[in-house]
């Protein structure tokens, strides 16, 4: 019997093309797991009405692991329409079927590393004194609230009336009140102080288990007093359990500047939902884009594993296909790392940096090439030759 059982949910698009690659380097580095396909995504949301069918919550709660491949969302209009005929006027609205793994599965707790490879040709670069090219090492880990926040999903078209009647009790609402109902837009933000420790305390725990100096919270204090306030309040009291790591605090925007001036200076990140995915996707440029972004969704008892990138469904279907699989691999890294098998996700990781390292396998987002089928022409390996490069150096 495998010592591990996973539940793979290639989704969307590119999903379905570089999970599996990420299989491929899991059984070519001794990762003893039997692997359960779960259906998820747009097909299921056409077919069915609900994109995160019970059958796959189901094998998560069975299983505990996941890993992820990429889901293709649409706005609510075009959702609709694109429902099976027999489906619709039955009031079912799209929800990202990520987003509602994290909710079913309180996994609040997302974990987004980025770093940077030597050698990688879209590494940041800037210029230094006397003109010179500096190209700073990043090793930067995002902490990003995963429940919460903007993405909670609380808001209403036209909202109802005690909702009108309770924003009315604030006095910023005064301006609003004559809107008509159908013109009014309302998204909640929601920080609650029990999610807010959990996620700095998460952030500090792994600065200190792994040699980082620093944590940052990237908020907007300033301006949103009540919920960035909290996550600065409780990180305030959090940083008392770990007094030798620094605390730090900036607010988005200038989080936005520094990290284009100097972000080797920045080590652990956290942040709410919102703001930390903006911050985690920026961090990603400087180190590759998103063909190099992994993710951990952990929550206590299920953990779900993906890349950061979306389903691209326009390279879907290119033969050969083309797209990069790195960042997959490195979720598969991480799923690795978490079920306490360190070595073999420090060979996964070894090998991805020796692949880039050595520039001879290079996909088109690597040579700033556009995505189309011209680019194996120029110069740009199909997906599977990078996993191939992988597997070898694996040694």
């Amino acid at each position: 019997m495998a010592r591990h059982t996973v539940v793979t949910m290639a989704g969307d698009g590119i999903g379905r093309i570089v999970l599996p690659e990420a299989l491929r380097v899991l059984e070519a580095v001794g990762f003893d797991a039997r692997y359960i396909p779960a259906d998820i995504g747009w097909d299921c949301w056409i077919s069915e009405g609900n994109a995160l069918p019970a059958q796959t919550i189901d094998l998560l709660a069975e299983h505990r692991l996941g890993l992820f491949g990429a889901i293709t969302s649409k706005p609510k209009l075009q959702a609709i329409a694109e429902l099976d005929p027999a489906l619709r006027g039955q009031g079912l609205v799209y929800r990202s079927p990520i987003v509602a793994l994290r909710q079913r599965f309180d996994l609040d707790v997302c974990i987004r590393p980025c770093r940077s490879f030597p050698a990688n040709p879209l590494n940041f670069v800037r210029r230094g004194p006397g003109g010179r090219i500096e190209e700073p090492e990043i090793d930067v880990v995002v902490f990003r609230q995963g429940t919460e926040g903007l993405y909670a999903g609380v808001e209403w078209t036209d909202p109802p009336d005690g909702v009108r009647e309770a924003l009315g009790g604030h006095p910023g609402f005064a301006r609003f009140a004559e809107e008509p109902g159908p013109d009014v837009a309302v998204s909640t933000r929601i920080f609650t102080r029990s999610a807010c420790r959990r996620i700095v305390r998460a952030a500090f725990r792994y600065a200190s288990e792994h040699g980082y100096r620093s944590v940052t919270v990237c908020e907007k204090s300033n301006m949103l007093r009540e919920t960035s306030g909290m996550m600065e309040d409780v990180a305030a009291e959090v940083h008392g359990e770990y007094p030798d790591i620094e605390l730090r605090s900036t607010n988005i925007d200038a989080q936005m500047m520094w990290l284009t001036k100097d972000p080797e200076r920045f080590d652990v990140i956290v942040s709410g939902n919102m703001f930390g995915d903006i911050v985690s996707d920026a961090f990603a440029g400087l180190v590759g884009g998103l063909g190099f972004a992994a993710s951990a969704n952990v929550g206590d008892d299920v953990a779900v594993f993906e890349p950061t990138h979306g389903s691209a469904p326009r390279y879907a279907e290119l033969d050969p296909p083309i797209v990069n699989p790195i960042a997959m691999i490195l979720s598969a890294a991480l799923l690795v790392r978490h079920v306490g098998e360190d070595d073999r996700a420090q060979q996964i990781e070894d090998a991805v940096a020796a692949v880039v390292a050595a520039g001879r396998v290079r996909t088109y987002d690597m040579l700033r090439l556009s995505g189309g089928p011209e680019a194996i022409a120029a110069g740009a390996v199909p997906t599977s030759q990078v996993t191939d490069a992988v597997i070898e150096a694996l040694g």
